[in-house]
């Protein structure tokens, strides 16, 4: 009797026949039974189930030993013999739990006959999942490339043809050997790597001499190593089962299989995330899936959420779980669809397909109802702010933006602190038309004046809000007080939302020098430049981090907006930030009356309003057993050991976090899961689950080939903003070389095993653009040499630096350069993906011409350089002058002029402004190429592959790495 093994679709079962010595099949939902075989699922009560009857031994000799009966209530999926089918590598004695594939050699009945298959001794056909109807099969799973499952002869719907005598097993683990899939069929499985899984090179490795070679900059927009993880790995072969890298990505997309191979290789093994991104239909975002059903299915004992890489058992009643390996039951409801009031397919649920979900959370997930948004504003109306029209603009601001804040449940709620020499509240009773203002002098014991209407809710409140925040200007218009009581102004907002939670919005013109937390400047020019310079990154007074801490406790956070032409002390005000979830923006030097200033402010401050903010949130990254979290950078605090406690999930903002392996891993993959739980801004608390699954590897030639450069350059930024505040800046930016010499010696020694000295700087293809990120985060104004840097700009670009995501990151570190005099005919036009850019050239003066128009940006600024010798047309068509002569350097905004050339440029501008996630709108400075030696120097600044004061070019920096790398050899 030949063996055959068939799949039966869902809802029919086998039954032995001693009789007749055949088969028969029962329909489990009708009872009905018949000898044909089944072709399609049936579709019954999901109550209707039907014990399993098992054929005598002697009729079977080679079926596995029956599957238990499903129980009572749940849909049978035969899970594993889906996936064994379709990846191969079926092993029956590693699952005793499901029924075993029918015995060959009992094809349909008639009669009581047995029915030969077509050209008798021939090839048997087999069915496959994929040939089946209905919800055995899993939507969206296709035989990967070159799969034979539709060879030349097999029929619609039949599977692949095996030789006759073959078992299809080893057929289909040999079909996968041949098209280099690296699997091991179960005879060689012995001399494989845990789990079956062949270790070889997934990525490929090519090596690349950087001594002598151009960068090619175009190649910084490139994705990232792809993780290549085994075909069966996940129960769904959607395309969404790996993240976006805008939400996650590491630094290596393989994972080292020891702690002793990760420190070998000296490559940094960290998460990169950003897992509250925004939504942007242009770069072809998809918004996040939401489970609405609050089915939410956890590990009992890891507390992972269940996800595309977990494994369904015992006829697909329980999941295996991915990371710590625990069987655990399916939610009741997991196959129904509460909407329509029926089963519901369970592969089309979408935490199996895709790798970033949001579940609504049910009340168990929540401490307290869902807080409303709360807004605290604090506003310094001492004379500096009244003057540079800080004030009005932010009143403003606020006022063209009520409608805009997130109020959809009308719970919105306010205050408005005004601060000088003393605190200024306002009351903002229900129903009133005008606020009434309250003045507390006292400073050192703040109360506040009144128990209601100075926090007030949107809708309630708003005649009142309107008419203070058109009056707030004019209110204090001829003050000349100096001074600012900050410190006692947050004591104020805090005791008015702590008990809520919410946000603090602080925006101040001046130091704050009286009152708590009172600060004196401290930029001492005789410490730039020196071993004692990194006293100025560090906070000046421990009030403002104890009170961030405070506030964290509170649910509060605080976002500063600094306004001064003088020193503020960015270094300490920004603690507050920190430690509490927020951000800090800087505007060096406003004043309202310039035009550029006050649409910059007004652009993100409104930005900033009106986004939507995750409330009261806590992240928590768990994985598989034997990979732990071991350090955390970015703009938290951390509660517990590997709990990030954020009172606010502000957009876009970044957060990196190392690794370290405690024990050897022994599976094929690993899984990490990031899990944000928080609260919209609409009153819905929320989980946003992002999981990620990697390949493990004993080899360092594919942690190398897998390295990604962009993520290595954001854990270097966090490592070395870090270094220079805990040592120097010198240090921090050793630090940054040594580790890519580090790398590279590892590269060149272990994998291109070259020994001794060489005239080459060998790195990986993939690694080729890191020495250049390098070059240009030791250039960095937030890192670099030199005594003309002052502390508030460096302060606050090494907060740019630990916060700004990937996307923005590689052009703050890196920036774009476009010719604008020459660009392709394309550019400054309307494509397919909107305006098209010119192509990005080198960052070197080189590429400067005497005649031209150049665009340099970093994300932060843009620089217009025209040449001294540029003709009179072009300068005409752009700046709507007569000629060079006439322009004027600094901030400008480009005129929209009816030509073609005026269009193209001005639509590139836009274009560069909108091109990034984040709030920022880059001021644009026109830059001549003989005048201003202070602007000239700083727009220079950014052509990171020249020479530069004390510093390299990137031709030099890549002569000392390799020096690094050869004197380590």
């Amino acid at each position: 009797m030949s063996a055959q093994p068939v799949m039966l679709p869902q809802g029919w079962e086998a039954r032995w026949d001693g009789q007749s010595q055949a088969y028969y099949y029962v329909d489990q939902s009708s009872g009905q039974s018949q000898w044909e075989l089944p072709t399609a699922p049936s579709y019954g009560s999901p109550d209707a189930q039907t014990p399993v009857t098992a054929p005598p031994a002697s009729a079977a000799p080679t079926a596995a030993s029956p599957a238990a009966a499903p129980r009572a209530g749940r849909r049978h999926y035969p899970t594993a013999q889906i996936q064994q089918q379709l990846y191969g590598g079926y092993d029956q004695a590693q699952q005793p739990g499901l029924q075993a594939p029918m015995q060959a050699g009992f094809p349909d009945q008639q009669g009581g006959q047995q029915q030969q298959q077509p050209g008798g001794g021939g090839p048997a056909q087999y069915f496959t999942p994929a040939g089946m109807d209905g919800s055995l099969q899993q939507p969206g799973v296709q035989p990967p490339a070159g799969y034979a499952g539709q060879q030349a002869g097999a029929g619609p719907g039949l599977g692949p043809q095996f030789p006759q005598g073959q078992q299809p097993v080893d057929a289909m683990s040999n079909q996968f050997q041949q098209m280099n899939m690296g699997y091991k069929g179960p005879a060689q499985a012995g001399g494989a790597a845990a789990g079956g899984y062949e270790q070889k090179q997934l990525h490929p490795i090519h090596t690349v001499n950087l001594i002598g070679m151009q960068p090619d900059v175009s190649a910084l927009d490139s994705p990232p190593p792809p993780y290549l993880i085994p075909p069966n790995a996940a129960v769904t072969q959607s395309p969404h089962v790996q993240p976006d890298p805008s939400y996650q990505r590491s630094t290596l997309a393989t994972m080292p299989m020891t702690q002793s191979l990760l420190n070998k290789s000296k490559l940094p093994l960290a998460l990169v995330m950003a897992p509250y991104r925004s939504f942007r239909e242009s770069d072809g975002d998809m918004p996040v899936p939401v489970v609405e059903d609050s089915v939410i299915a956890r590990c009992r004992r890891c507390r992972a959420y269940i996800n595309p890489f977990v494994t369904f058992i015992e006829g697909g009643n329980r999941w295996k779980c991915c990371m710590c390996g625990l069987s655990n039951e399916v939610p009741q409801l997991f196959d129904w669809d509460q909407a329509a009031g029926k089963p519901a397919d369970r592969w089309a649920r979408k935490e199996l397909n895709h790798s970033v979900v949001e579940f609504i959370a049910p009340t168990e997930y929540m401490v307290r109802p869902p807080q409303p948004p709360i807004y605290a504003f604090i506003i310094d109306v001492s004379q500096t702010a009244v003057q540079s029209g800080m004030v009005a603009t932010a009143a403003r601001t606020i006022l063209e933006n009520l409608d805009n804040l997130p109020n959809a449940d009308k719970r919105t709620k306010i205050a408005i602190i005004a601060v000088s020499t003393s605190l200024h509240f306002f009351s903002l009773p229900p129903g009133s038309a005008e606020a009434s203002m309250l003045v507390v002098p006292d400073l050192t014991d703040v109360f506040l004046p009144k128990p209601v209407d100075l926090l007030v809710n949107l809708n309630e409140s708003r005649p009142a809000i309107e008419s203070l925040l058109n009056r707030l200007s004019d209110m204090f218009q001829d003050s000349h007080i100096v001074g600012n009581a900050l410190g006692s102004a947050l004591q104020a907002a805090h005791q008015l939302i702590g008990k809520y939670g919410g946000k603090i919005i602080a925006l101040t013109a001046s130091l704050p020098t009286v009152g708590e937390g009172a600060l004196k400047a401290r930029d001492d020019p005789k410490l730039l430049g020196t071993s004692k310079e990194n006293s100025l990154l560090n906070a000046a007074s421990s009030f403002y981090k104890t009170f961030a801490i405070e506030c964290s406790k509170q649910q509060v956070a605080v976002d500063m907006f600094l306004f001064s032409a003088s020193y503020t002390d960015v270094a300490t005000l920004s603690c507050l930030p920190r430690y509490t979830a927020g951000q800090t923006y800087l505007y060096p030097g406003f004043n309202a009356s310039r035009s550029e200033d006050a649409i910059k402010f007004a652009t993100e401050f409104g930005r900033v309003l009106s986004q939507p903010i995750g409330l009261e949130a806590v992240i928590r990254v768990r994985a598989t057993r034997g990979i732990r979290m071991s350090a955390f950078h970015g703009n938290f605090f951390i509660r517990s050991t590997d709990l990030l406690a954020l009172p606010v999930v502000p957009l876009d903002q970044n957060y990196v976090i190392e690794l370290q392996l405690e024990d050897d891993l022994k599976s094929s993959t690993v899984v990490i899961q990031t899990a944000i739980l928080h609260t919209t801004c609409y009153g819905e608390r929320r989980i946003r689950v992002i999981t990620q699954s990697m390949s493990t590897t004993d080899s360092i030639a594919e942690l190398y080939a897998s390295a990604d450069q962009v993520a290595i350059t954001s854990y270097l930024a966090n490592k070395a903003v870090e270094k220079s505040m805990t040592s120097s800046l010198d240090d921090a930016r050793s630090l940054v070389t040594n580790r890519l010499s580090e790398m590279l010696t590892v590269y060149k020694n272990q994998v291109t095993s070259s020994a001794g000295a060489s005239a080459q700087l060998a790195v990986p293809d993939n690694l080729k653009l890191l020495p250049l990120l390098a070059c240009g985060l030791v250039k960095h104004v937030g890192l670099r040499e030199g005594a003309s840097i002052p502390p508030d700009l460096r302060a606050y670009a090494q907060d740019l630096l630990t916060t700004l995501p990937t996307q923005s990151l590689v052009p703050y570190i890196h920036p774009r350069f476009y010719s604008l005099h020459n660009m392709p005919p394309e550019a400054g036009t309307i494509g397919e993906h909107g305006v098209i850019l010119p192509p990005p050239m080198n960052l070197t003066s080189e590429r400067l011409e005497r005649h031209g128009l150049f665009l340099i940006e970093d994300g932060q600024n843009m620089f217009l350089w025209v040449g001294h010798e540029a003709v009179p047309r072009l300068v005409q068509d752009v700046f709507d002058l007569p000629a060079y002569a006439d322009l004027t350097g600094g901030k400008f905004t480009l005129p929209q002029l009816d030509n073609p050339f005026s269009q193209r440029v001005n639509a590139i501008v836009a274009k560069t402004r909108e091109l990034r996630r984040g709030v920022y709108r880059p001021h644009l400075y026109v830059v001549k190429s003989d005048a201003e030696p202070a602007l000239r120097s700083w727009a220079l600044s950014l052509l990171i592959e020249d020479r530069m004061d004390h510093m390299s070019s990137y031709a030099q920096y890549l002569t000392t790495v390799k020096n690094k790398v050869n004197g380590s050899s």
